[in-house]
């Protein structure tokens, strides 16, 4: 019959407590480090390695709910595990020759009862003979043995009463029969079912207590949880923003919006993206909205027009134009905040470039593609010329008068140096990984046809490699395109394999080709740069092909044979014959101003033109089986000459000149018998 009894000194339940806290405890942990990342992978301008430092979650932790209940939780882990560890088991497995201390390889056969006799006496011996007063009295009887300050009598009789049962285990037939069989001297032993629960928890002094956090857990906590989960789940879209903000971008969102208005748009959402509790104005907020009138002026006032007066919408709007602006922020809160929303952005900012390529508006689709850039150099959508203020240490307010006649960074660059300017090292540290993506060829691609037939599956192959400034001259550009198209010309094969494979992007040579994080001095974090490939009709300001991310661009490597990276994009042709005149364009989520693109023509033609251009059977033999071409037909569903069929028809050409020749060679031999 089974007995059940609680666990009085709580070790099962201990047990049970730590596997549920290392459940939790161990992946919550690992995903709260970020892996570090050296500081060779990226921009090794001064500015990027101090704001690399300062983004470093490992090496300066902050105090955060999510860290105090870390850091309380492994430490109910750690004395948990300390008072397991050094707890008493009752469960033990009945062991006489661990009571005796003697040997069980020695003493644990069936052997001859006297020499385990004898060797029990002559062990019990040894110990009389100590002078250890306390054996000698135990063995001899307990009533003998005086209490000492180590033991006390229960004690003593009980350590008695424990060897002679072990010594009767061992000499005893009846006993032993009982330990062999049932593993107990006093034979079979009722099964004890342990709880794993102290048994405080159910003394009758207790209940209300227990009862009380029962209910507290599973009837209110657990359900608001769920709640929680299940009705905040249904208030966002599958993009992870609120519904009421997809909703406002879906309303606010025009066809021909403006900078200022794709911002409005975007800062509406704040009102139910920024919790209210963190909506609350502060004197040092009215102090920066200030100096964004002065500095913003006009664009400031239009946008806080747009985007109304809610408290959120505002605060938010404000530490967005201060970021936009480099305006500095004393409040640790509100640096905080900023950064909070300054993560936030490209989620957001996803939903509405999503809403925008829904309606196939090309140009909201880029103003939003191009607000990443500016967002994440700290820049405010304006002149041209401000896109060399992403170079480190160089203000805002220099651009217009440091280089006045520099058309790009390569002359930025190149001014800087004739002033013989300080800032010249960090800014060709940061200038020599720059971002600046280069289409080195963009073709559409039908798998196994000549020509591009209405309804087809076509491929968009873009050939694409950053391409830092330089200060190369204009005949070394030239040759630097020839030698490109003559490589092109040279990978003829490697693009039909890389268009046959269901890879959408070919394989990295190797992973040093790679710039590593961006230079984004003054974006909250290291950041990877990416880029947008977008296929539109400028004429129509219709986006053709949804837009597709990509990045690991490599950087060009001279000398190489094959020094870019290609990428395709699949898309169904028009159902109709024509010629279309489409742009390929290239956005930065990370760089302002260096943007690439490509005009493209797609010509669909009718399928009858294949028909006509395909030869005749007599005049054009099928190709080989494993030669390329053969591999297309295959794919068409065409004739092809198998591999062994052209040695076989040689080997029967060489056989019947064989035996012509033998033939001959009789008939000669006849004629001169005759």
């Amino acid at each position: 019959m089974a007995q059940y009894h609680y666990d009085e000194a709580g070790n099962m339940a201990a047990y049970f407590l730590i596997t549920f806290l290392a459940l939790i405890l161990v992946p919550t942990t690992i995903l709260s480090f970020k892996p570090s990342k050296k500081s060779l992978d990226g921009c090794q301008c001064k500015p990027c390695i101090e704001q690399r430092k300062r983004a470093s979650s490992l090496l300066k932790p902050t105090f955060s709910k999510k860290t105090i209940l870390l850091v309380s939780g492994w430490s109910l882990l750690g004395f948990i595990c300390y008072k397991v560890a050094n707890a008493t088991l009752d469960n033990k497995i009945y062991d006489p020759f661990e009571i005796l201390g003697i040997s069980a390889a020695r003493y644990g056969g069936k052997g001859d009862q006297i020499s385990l006799q004898e060797a029990f006496q002559a062990l019990v011996g040894a110990l009389l003979d100590t002078s250890c007063t306390f054996l000698k009295g135990l063995f001899s009887h307990p009533d003998k043995v005086k209490a000492s300050a180590n033991m006390t009598i229960e004690a003593i009789q009980n350590r008695f009463v424990e060897l002679t049962k072990a010594y009767k285990s061992l000499t005893d037939e009846t006993i032993r029969e009982n330990l062999e069989k049932y593993g107990h001297p006093d034979g079979r032993q009722d099964i004890s079912m342990g709880i794993a629960i102290p048994k405080w928890i159910v003394e009758r002094q207790n209940n209300i207590y227990v009862l009380g956090f029962y209910g507290l857990v599973f009837g209110i906590a657990l359900p608001a949880l769920v709640g929680r989960w299940w009705f905040g789940s249904r208030q966002k879209t599958k993009d992870g923003v609120n519904a009421l903000s997809a909703a406002a971008f879906f309303k606010h969102l025009k066809e021909e919006s403006t900078f200022e208005e794709v911002l409005a748009t975007f800062g509406k959402a704040y009102q139910w993206e920024l919790p209210a509790q963190k909506a609350q104005s502060a004197p040092e907020l009215d102090e920066l909205e200030k100096q964004i009138k002065e500095k913003a002026r006009l664009k400031w006032e239009e946008v806080k027009r747009l985007c109304g007066q809610d408290a959120p919408r505002r605060k938010a709007l404000v530490l967005l134009y201060a970021h936009l602006l480099r305006l500095p922020i004393q409040s640790v809160s509100l640096r905080t905040e900023q950064t909070e929303i300054l993560l936030q952005t490209p989620l957001l900012l996803t939903a509405l470039l999503n809403i925008a390529t829904s309606r196939n508006w090309l140009s909201s689709s880029i103003a939003v593609m191009r607000l990443h850039a500016y967002i994440t150099q700290a820049l405010l959508p304006g002149s041209e010329r401000l896109r060399f203020a992403q170079l480190p240490n160089i203000k805002i307010d220099e651009v217009l008068t440091l280089a006045p006649e520099a058309s790009d960074i390569a002359d930025f660059v190149h001014a800087l140096e004739e002033k013989q300017d300080g800032r010249v090292v960090d800014v060709k540290k940061a200038v020599a990984k720059w971002g600046r993506a280069e289409i080195v060829d963009a073709a559409f691609k039908v798998i196994g046809e000549r020509i591009v037939t209405p309804s087809s599956i076509v491929f968009l192959v873009v050939k694409l490699r950053i391409s830092p400034p330089t200060l190369k001259s204009a005949e070394q550009e030239d040759l630097d395109v020839d030698e490109t198209k003559r490589r092109i010309k040279l990978n003829d094969e490697k693009d039909e394999e890389f268009l046959l494979s269901r890879k959408e992007a070919e394989d990295l040579p190797s992973e040093d080709a790679l710039t590593g994080s961006a230079h984004a001095p003054y974006w909250p974090g290291e950041r990877k740069p990416s880029w947008w490939l977008v296929l539109g009709d400028e004429k129509s300001n219709r986006v053709v092909v949804p837009p597709v991310k990509i990045s690991d661009i490599p950087l060009t490597q001279p000398g190489h044979e094959r020094d870019f990276r290609s990428y395709k994009v699949q898309f169904q042709a028009p159902p109709n014959v024509g010629v279309f005149t489409w742009k390929a364009q290239l956005i930065s989520d990370t760089f302002v101003g260096e943007d690439s693109s490509v005009d493209i023509i797609l010509k669909i033609e009718d399928a009858s033109v294949l028909d006509a251009e395909d030869p005749s059977e007599d005049e054009i033999s099928d190709p080989d089986e494993d030669t390329i071409a053969g591999q297309m037909a295959v794919m068409r569903g065409g004739a092809v000459k198998k591999s062994g069929a052209r040695h076989s028809d040689d080997d029967d050409d060489d056989e019947s000149s064989t035996d012509d020749d033998d033939n001959d060679g009789d008939s000669s031999s006849d004629s001169d018998s005759d």
